[in-house]
C-alpha cells in the first residue's frame, strides 16, 4: 500500500514553475531515492509536502488524504517528518529539547526518546548539552531522531550524507536500513550514490524538474540509469 501518493505534481516558488508532473509513490517499509544533479528539483519536491511552495497542479497523498492544501503542520500529522538540508539543529537547545521538538505532532508510535537513544547512544549520552556543539556527524544524528520522534509513516531525508566522512556515511547506512526495517518508510533525496545502493530498493532520476528515469536500485549501475544519471 502506498503511504505517499504524487500523481502530476506541478510547483514552484511564486510565479516560478520548478516541478513539471512529478509522479512518485512509496509504500510503508519502503525505501525509494530521488537523485539527480544540483538544481534539478529534488529539494522543491520535499518542500512541497509542508506549504514550502506554491502548488499549481496534481497532488500529494499520504495514507490516502490530500494535504497539497493543507496548512504545513498537516504533514507532521498525517505521518511525515523531515530531516531537512542543513539539519537546522535550533543553537539555544539542548540535544534533548531538540529532540523533543519532533514529537509536537502528537503521533504515538514506536519511536520514543528512549528508543530514540537506543538506536543513537552518543545522543543520550549528550543529552543535556547544547545541539550545535554537536559534530557534524551527531547533528545529523539529532536531526533524524528529532523526526522520528514525529512518528511518522515516511521519513523524508534532504542530502543527509552532505559533508559527511565515509565513515560516518557507513554508520548512516546502517541506521536508515534499522529504521526502515522497523516498518518506517523513506524517501531520500541524495547525490551519493553510495548510500542509494545499500539503502534502497527503488529511485527515480530528476532533472529540471521532471522525472526522467526510474527503476530498482539494484539495476541502478546499468547504461540505461547512468546514462540518465549523467544528464
Amino acid at each position: 500500500m502506498s503511504v505517499i501518493s504524487i500523481k502530476g505534481l506541478t510547483a514552484g516558488y511564486g510565479k516560478s514553475i520548478v516541478l513539471r508532473g512529478i509522479d512518485l509513490d512509496v509504500d510503508e517499509g519502503e525505501s525509494v531515492a530521488v537523485v539527480g544533479k544540483n538544481g534539478a528539483g529534488k529539494s522543491t519536491l520535499l518542500n512541497s509536502f509542508f506549504g514550502g511552495t506554491t502548488i499549481r497542479g496534481g497532488s500529494i497523498q499520504v495514507g490516502g488524504t490530500a494535504i497539497e492544501k493543507l496548512p504545513p503542520f498537516a504533514a507532521p500529522k498525517h505521518g511525515v517528518s523531515i530531516s531537512p538540508q542543513g539539519r537546522l539543529i535550533l543553537p539555544h537547545l539542548t540535544v534533548q529539547d531538540n529532540l523533543l521538538l519532533g514529537a509536537a505532532s502528537g503521533r504515538k508510535g514506536q519511536w520514543t526518546l528512549k528508543r530514540i537513544y537506543e538506536l543513537f547512544p552518543i545522543l543520550g549520552e549528550r543529552c543535556l548539552a547544547m545541539g550545535t556543539a554537536l559534530s557534524g556527524g551527531q547533528q545529523q544524528m539529532l536531526a533524524v531522531g528529532r523526526a522520528l520522534l514525529g512518528n511518522p509513516r515516511v521519513l523524508l531525508l534532504d542530502e543527509p550524507t552532505e559533508g559527511l566522512s565515509p565513515i560516518l556515511v557507513d554508520d548512516l547506512v546502517t541506521t536508515f536500513n534499522t529504521i526502515r526495517h522497523a516498518g518506517t518508510g523513506i524517501l531520500v533525496v541524495e547525490q551519493h550514490l553510495n548510500l542509494v545502493r545499500r539503502t534502497t530498493q527503488r529511485f527515480v532520476v530528476m532533472a529540471k524538474g521532471e522525472i526522467i528515469d526510474r527503476g530498482l536500485t539494484e539495476d541502478i549501475d546499468s547504461d540505461k540509469h547512468q546514462t540518465a544519471l549523467a544528464f
